[in-house]
Order: structure tokens, then C-alpha cells, then sequence
């Protein structure tokens, strides 16, 4: 099965700050005496993206819904 995916302003950058060993850890290197340097560059990554496809004013402040 083969599925496409849209993504909205695929052509769009962005940048994310990455020591070099974050960015060496992204590319697969394991670093023993610092096994979350590439989960904290994920997440580094993460909230990167997340802040530009889900801005602000488009979040849901979940104390505000009546349930």
C-alpha cells in the first residue's frame, strides 16, 4: 500500500539550535556517557516543529473547557 502524505508548508524552514553533538547523536552515533543527547535533540526538534504548525492562539486550554 502505498500512502502519500500532505504536509502544509513543506517548503517552509526552520531553524533549531543543535550543539555538534546533538546533531552527530541525530545521525545515529551513540555517545556512552551520554545516552540522552539524541532524545534531548529530538525533543529539541519536536517543540521546534510543533511551534510552528501549532502557534499559540491555536492551542486548546483544556482548564478552559466546561466538562
Amino acid at each position: 500500500m502505498n500512502t502519500q502524505v500532505h504536509i502544509p508548508q513543506d517548503e517552509q524552514m526552520i531553524t533549531v539550535k543543535l550543539s555538534i553533538k546533538e546533531a552527530i547523536a541525530l545521525s545515529g552515533v551513540r555517545f556512552n556517557q551520554q545516552p540522552s543527547l539524541a532524545v534531548d535533540a529530538r525533543k529539541k526538534l519536536r517543540k521546534a516543529l510543533e511551534h510552528e504548525m501549532l502557534p499559540e492562539s491555536d492551542k486548546i486550554h483544556y482548564h478552559a473547557l466546561d466538562m
